[in-house]
Protein backbone atom coordinates (compact mmCIF):
# COMPACT_ATOMS: atom_id res chain seq x y z
CA UNK A 1 0.00 0.00 0.00
CA UNK A 2 3.08 1.92 0.79
CA UNK A 3 4.12 2.02 -3.04
CA UNK A 4 1.18 3.40 -4.00
CA UNK A 5 1.51 6.75 -2.47
CA UNK A 6 4.16 8.18 -4.35
CA UNK A 7 2.34 6.85 -7.87
CA UNK A 8 -1.50 8.34 -6.64
CA UNK A 9 0.75 11.71 -5.21
CA UNK A 10 1.90 12.19 -8.83
CA UNK A 11 -1.41 11.58 -10.64
CA UNK A 12 -3.14 14.88 -8.85
CA UNK A 13 -1.62 17.30 -9.88
CA UNK A 14 -2.00 15.41 -13.05
CA UNK A 15 -5.79 15.74 -12.90
CA UNK A 16 -5.19 18.60 -11.50
CA UNK A 17 -3.96 20.56 -14.95
CA UNK A 18 -6.19 18.72 -17.35
CA UNK A 19 -9.40 19.21 -15.37
CA UNK A 20 -7.76 23.01 -15.49
CA UNK A 21 -7.13 23.09 -19.30
CA UNK A 22 -10.71 21.27 -19.91
CA UNK A 23 -12.69 23.92 -17.92
CA UNK A 24 -10.91 26.78 -19.84
CA UNK A 25 -13.30 26.31 -23.08
CA UNK A 26 -16.02 26.26 -20.55
CA UNK A 27 -15.81 29.14 -18.61
CA UNK A 28 -15.08 30.87 -22.16
CA UNK A 29 -18.45 29.97 -23.18
CA UNK A 30 -19.81 30.55 -19.61
CA UNK A 31 -18.74 34.15 -19.87
CA UNK A 32 -19.19 35.31 -23.64
CA UNK A 33 -21.79 33.01 -24.58
CA UNK A 34 -24.14 31.62 -22.08
CA UNK A 35 -24.32 34.79 -20.06
CA UNK A 36 -24.95 37.56 -22.61
CA UNK A 37 -27.93 34.75 -23.88
CA UNK A 38 -29.12 34.59 -20.44
CA UNK A 39 -29.24 38.31 -20.82
CA UNK A 40 -30.71 38.64 -23.91
CA UNK A 41 -33.54 35.72 -23.09
CA UNK A 42 -34.50 37.65 -20.03
CA UNK A 43 -35.34 40.66 -22.14
CA UNK A 44 -37.06 38.67 -24.44
CA UNK A 45 -39.89 38.03 -21.63
CA UNK A 46 -40.04 42.19 -20.82
CA UNK A 47 -42.12 44.66 -22.07
CA UNK A 48 -41.43 47.89 -24.29
CA UNK A 49 -40.55 51.09 -22.45
CA UNK A 50 -39.87 54.43 -23.76
CA UNK A 51 -36.74 55.04 -21.04
CA UNK A 52 -33.60 53.67 -19.94
CA UNK A 53 -33.66 50.62 -19.83
CA UNK A 54 -36.09 49.97 -22.52
CA UNK A 55 -37.81 47.33 -21.03
CA UNK A 56 -39.18 46.59 -17.95
CA UNK A 57 -37.59 45.59 -15.12
CA UNK A 58 -37.79 41.55 -14.13
CA UNK A 59 -38.46 41.90 -10.91
CA UNK A 60 -41.41 45.25 -9.71
CA UNK A 61 -41.89 45.21 -5.40
CA UNK A 62 -45.72 46.00 -6.20
CA UNK A 63 -46.28 43.07 -9.11
CA UNK A 64 -43.17 40.64 -8.24
CA UNK A 65 -41.54 38.93 -10.88
CA UNK A 66 -42.59 40.22 -14.38
CA UNK A 67 -42.48 37.85 -17.32
CA UNK A 68 -44.67 37.92 -20.53
CA UNK A 69 -44.40 35.75 -24.09
CA UNK A 70 -45.88 38.61 -25.78
CA UNK A 71 -43.36 39.04 -27.93
CA UNK A 72 -42.96 35.32 -29.18
CA UNK A 73 -46.62 35.43 -29.81
CA UNK A 74 -45.96 38.47 -31.73
CA UNK A 75 -43.51 36.64 -33.42
CA UNK A 76 -45.74 33.76 -35.05
CA UNK A 77 -48.92 36.41 -35.87
CA UNK A 78 -46.69 38.90 -38.04
CA UNK A 79 -45.10 37.06 -41.28
CA UNK A 80 -42.09 39.69 -41.43
CA UNK A 81 -40.33 37.52 -38.69
CA UNK A 82 -40.90 33.96 -40.63
CA UNK A 83 -40.43 35.25 -44.03
CA UNK A 84 -37.13 37.00 -42.72
CA UNK A 85 -35.92 33.62 -41.26
CA UNK A 86 -36.96 31.28 -43.87
CA UNK A 87 -35.05 33.61 -46.72
CA UNK A 88 -32.03 34.13 -44.14
CA UNK A 89 -32.08 29.68 -44.06
CA UNK A 90 -32.34 29.98 -47.44
CA UNK A 91 -30.00 32.30 -48.92
CA UNK A 92 -27.31 30.29 -45.76
CA UNK A 93 -27.89 27.04 -47.21
CA UNK A 94 -27.35 27.83 -50.82
CA UNK A 95 -24.81 30.02 -50.36
CA UNK A 96 -22.92 27.13 -48.20
CA UNK A 97 -23.55 24.34 -51.58
CA UNK A 98 -22.01 26.82 -53.23
CA UNK A 99 -19.20 26.98 -51.14
CA UNK A 100 -18.99 23.13 -51.04
CA UNK A 101 -18.85 22.87 -54.75
CA UNK A 102 -16.23 25.39 -55.04
CA UNK A 103 -14.40 24.55 -51.83
CA UNK A 104 -14.11 20.92 -52.36
CA UNK A 105 -12.15 20.93 -55.57
CA UNK A 106 -9.66 23.83 -54.40
CA UNK A 107 -9.09 21.96 -51.00
CA UNK A 108 -8.69 18.64 -52.82
CA UNK A 109 -6.28 20.04 -54.88
CA UNK A 110 -4.27 21.61 -52.47
CA UNK A 111 -4.02 18.65 -50.24
CA UNK A 112 -2.75 16.59 -53.19
CA UNK A 113 0.02 19.36 -54.43
CA UNK A 114 3.10 19.03 -53.65
CA UNK A 115 4.85 20.12 -50.24
CA UNK A 116 6.48 22.91 -51.51
CA UNK A 117 3.66 24.29 -53.49
CA UNK A 118 1.32 23.76 -50.55
CA UNK A 119 1.96 26.71 -48.31
CA UNK A 120 2.10 29.30 -51.24
CA UNK A 121 -1.88 28.24 -52.12
CA UNK A 122 -2.93 28.20 -48.35
CA UNK A 123 -1.10 31.69 -48.31
CA UNK A 124 -3.30 32.65 -51.43
CA UNK A 125 -7.13 31.06 -49.78
CA UNK A 126 -6.34 33.09 -46.20
CA UNK A 127 -4.55 36.37 -47.76
CA UNK A 128 -8.19 38.03 -48.18
CA UNK A 129 -8.21 38.01 -44.68
CA UNK A 130 -5.49 40.64 -44.46
CA UNK A 131 -7.95 43.03 -45.92
CA UNK A 132 -11.10 44.87 -43.86
CA UNK A 133 -14.10 43.21 -44.20
CA UNK A 134 -16.09 46.14 -44.67
CA UNK A 135 -12.96 47.31 -47.80
CA UNK A 136 -13.67 44.02 -49.46
CA UNK A 137 -17.44 43.97 -49.44
CA UNK A 138 -17.29 48.05 -50.24
CA UNK A 139 -15.16 46.84 -54.00
CA UNK A 140 -17.79 44.18 -54.44
CA UNK A 141 -20.37 46.77 -54.69
CA UNK A 142 -17.86 48.60 -57.49
CA UNK A 143 -17.62 45.52 -58.87
CA UNK A 144 -21.14 44.52 -59.36
CA UNK A 145 -22.36 48.32 -60.07
CA UNK A 146 -23.37 49.39 -63.48
CA UNK A 147 -20.35 50.52 -64.88
CA UNK A 148 -17.59 48.06 -62.54
CA UNK A 149 -15.90 45.60 -63.94
CA UNK A 150 -18.09 42.56 -64.21
CA UNK A 151 -20.38 44.95 -66.41
CA UNK A 152 -17.60 46.05 -68.67
CA UNK A 153 -16.40 42.41 -68.70
CA UNK A 154 -19.94 41.24 -70.28
CA UNK A 155 -20.07 44.09 -72.80
CA UNK A 156 -17.05 43.58 -74.01
CA UNK A 157 -17.13 39.75 -74.30
CA UNK A 158 -20.61 40.85 -76.38
CA UNK A 159 -23.00 38.30 -73.51
CA UNK A 160 -25.19 41.59 -73.22
CA UNK A 161 -25.69 44.76 -75.35
CA UNK A 162 -26.53 47.03 -71.87
CA UNK A 163 -25.27 46.97 -68.13
CA UNK A 164 -27.01 44.50 -66.22
CA UNK A 165 -28.59 44.75 -62.74
CA UNK A 166 -26.45 42.65 -60.21
CA UNK A 167 -25.55 45.09 -57.71
CA UNK A 168 -28.69 45.41 -55.01
CA UNK A 169 -29.98 41.54 -55.61
CA UNK A 170 -29.89 38.50 -54.63
CA UNK A 171 -27.26 37.58 -56.65
CA UNK A 172 -24.86 40.11 -55.87
CA UNK A 173 -25.73 38.46 -51.54
CA UNK A 174 -24.99 34.90 -52.64
CA UNK A 175 -21.43 36.45 -54.27
CA UNK A 176 -20.58 38.21 -51.45
CA UNK A 177 -21.40 35.50 -49.33
CA UNK A 178 -19.30 33.01 -51.28
CA UNK A 179 -16.41 35.29 -51.74
CA UNK A 180 -16.46 35.99 -47.87
CA UNK A 181 -16.57 32.79 -46.25
CA UNK A 182 -15.02 30.10 -49.11
CA UNK A 183 -11.70 30.48 -47.01
CA UNK A 184 -13.74 28.74 -43.74
CA UNK A 185 -14.84 26.32 -46.11
CA UNK A 186 -11.74 25.10 -47.66
CA UNK A 187 -9.52 25.03 -44.53
CA UNK A 188 -11.40 22.38 -42.85
CA UNK A 189 -11.80 20.67 -45.74
CA UNK A 190 -8.04 20.78 -46.61
CA UNK A 191 -7.02 19.75 -43.17
CA UNK A 192 -9.25 16.08 -43.54
CA UNK A 193 -7.83 15.77 -46.96
CA UNK A 194 -3.74 16.17 -45.91
CA UNK A 195 -4.45 13.66 -43.25
CA UNK A 196 -5.77 10.80 -45.89
CA UNK A 197 -3.48 7.71 -46.10
CA UNK A 198 -2.65 7.91 -49.86
CA UNK A 199 -2.02 3.72 -49.53
CA UNK A 200 -5.64 3.56 -49.49
CA UNK A 201 -5.97 4.97 -52.54
CA UNK A 202 -2.55 2.65 -53.97
CA UNK A 203 -4.60 -0.05 -53.01
CA UNK A 204 -7.84 0.98 -54.53
CA UNK A 205 -6.40 1.31 -57.71
CA UNK A 206 -3.93 -2.12 -57.59
CA UNK A 207 -7.36 -3.83 -56.62
CA UNK A 208 -8.73 -2.35 -60.31
CA UNK A 209 -10.57 0.40 -59.02
CA UNK A 210 -10.71 3.76 -61.03
CA UNK A 211 -9.67 7.35 -59.54
CA UNK A 212 -13.42 8.09 -60.08
CA UNK A 213 -14.45 4.92 -58.24
CA UNK A 214 -12.07 5.44 -55.32
CA UNK A 215 -13.18 9.18 -54.91
CA UNK A 216 -16.46 7.91 -54.56
CA UNK A 217 -15.62 4.90 -51.90
CA UNK A 218 -12.85 6.26 -50.62
CA UNK A 219 -11.64 9.91 -50.41
CA UNK A 220 -15.52 11.40 -49.77
CA UNK A 221 -16.73 9.25 -47.18
CA UNK A 222 -13.96 9.68 -44.88
CA UNK A 223 -13.40 13.49 -45.99
CA UNK A 224 -17.57 14.10 -44.29
CA UNK A 225 -16.08 15.25 -41.68
CA UNK A 226 -14.47 18.25 -42.66
CA UNK A 227 -17.43 19.39 -45.21
CA UNK A 228 -19.59 18.80 -41.93
CA UNK A 229 -17.11 21.40 -40.25
CA UNK A 230 -16.43 23.19 -43.31
CA UNK A 231 -20.94 23.57 -43.67
CA UNK A 232 -21.37 24.74 -40.46
CA UNK A 233 -18.40 27.66 -40.09
CA UNK A 234 -20.30 29.42 -42.99
CA UNK A 235 -23.81 28.25 -42.30
CA UNK A 236 -23.44 29.50 -38.94
CA UNK A 237 -22.61 33.02 -39.61
CA UNK A 238 -24.25 33.58 -42.78
CA UNK A 239 -27.82 32.95 -41.34
CA UNK A 240 -27.00 36.06 -38.99
CA UNK A 241 -25.36 38.11 -41.76
CA UNK A 242 -26.34 41.77 -41.71
CA UNK A 243 -23.66 43.64 -43.77
CA UNK A 244 -23.46 41.84 -47.08
CA UNK A 245 -27.37 41.97 -46.90
CA UNK A 246 -27.27 45.60 -46.28
CA UNK A 247 -24.87 46.74 -48.63
CA UNK A 248 -24.74 44.55 -51.89
CA UNK A 249 -28.77 43.54 -51.36
CA UNK A 250 -32.00 45.00 -52.34
CA UNK A 251 -35.21 46.29 -50.25
CA UNK A 252 -36.52 42.62 -51.00
CA UNK A 253 -33.58 40.85 -49.23
CA UNK A 254 -34.88 40.55 -45.94
CA UNK A 255 -32.65 38.65 -44.28
CA UNK A 256 -33.11 38.04 -40.48
CA UNK A 257 -30.22 40.05 -39.54
CA UNK A 258 -31.07 43.24 -41.35
CA UNK A 259 -34.52 42.77 -39.09
CA UNK A 260 -32.50 41.95 -36.05
CA UNK A 261 -31.24 45.25 -37.00
CA UNK A 262 -34.05 47.42 -37.82
CA UNK A 263 -35.83 45.99 -34.06
CA UNK A 264 -32.88 46.99 -31.98
CA UNK A 265 -32.07 50.33 -33.15
CA UNK A 266 -34.77 51.74 -35.60
CA UNK A 267 -37.93 50.51 -33.74
CA UNK A 268 -35.86 50.41 -30.35
CA UNK A 269 -38.11 47.43 -29.16
CA UNK A 270 -35.45 45.37 -27.38
CA UNK A 271 -37.90 42.81 -26.32
CA UNK A 272 -39.12 41.94 -29.67
CA UNK A 273 -35.27 41.98 -30.87
CA UNK A 274 -34.05 39.69 -28.10
CA UNK A 275 -37.39 37.29 -28.69
CA UNK A 276 -35.98 37.31 -32.59
CA UNK A 277 -32.61 36.81 -31.62
CA UNK A 278 -33.43 34.13 -28.94
CA UNK A 279 -35.17 32.15 -31.72
CA UNK A 280 -32.36 32.58 -34.02
CA UNK A 281 -29.70 31.08 -31.41
CA UNK A 282 -32.16 28.52 -31.24
CA UNK A 283 -32.23 27.67 -35.17
CA UNK A 284 -28.23 27.55 -34.91
CA UNK A 285 -27.59 25.42 -31.81
CA UNK A 286 -30.40 22.76 -31.97
CA UNK A 287 -28.85 21.09 -35.29
CA UNK A 288 -25.32 21.59 -34.20
CA UNK A 289 -26.49 19.20 -30.68
CA UNK A 290 -28.80 16.91 -32.99
CA UNK A 291 -25.38 16.38 -35.18
CA UNK A 292 -22.90 16.00 -32.11
CA UNK A 293 -25.13 13.41 -30.21
CA UNK A 294 -25.34 11.19 -33.43
CA UNK A 295 -21.78 11.60 -34.18
CA UNK A 296 -21.21 10.03 -30.42
CA UNK A 297 -23.44 7.37 -31.22
CA UNK A 298 -21.82 7.06 -34.19
CA UNK A 299 -18.16 6.94 -32.49
CA UNK A 300 -19.17 4.68 -30.01
CA UNK A 301 -20.84 1.84 -32.34
CA UNK A 302 -17.30 1.98 -34.57
CA UNK A 303 -15.81 1.07 -30.84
Amino acid sequence: MMGRGPSVALQRPERLWRRTVAGVPYLWLLVFFLAPFAIVLRISFADPLIGQPPFTPLYDEAQGIQLTADNYRFLTEDDLYWVSYLKSMRIAAVATLLCLLIGYPMAYGIARARAVWRNVLLLLVILPFWTSFLLRVYAWMGMLSGQGVVNKALLALGLVDQPVQILYTDLAVYLGIVYTYLPFMILPLYATLERLDGDLLDAAADLGGRPRQAFLDITLPLSVPGVVAGSMLVFIPALGEFVIPSLLGGLDTLMIGRTLYDEFFVNRDWPLASAVASVLVLILVLPIVVFQRFSQIDREAAR
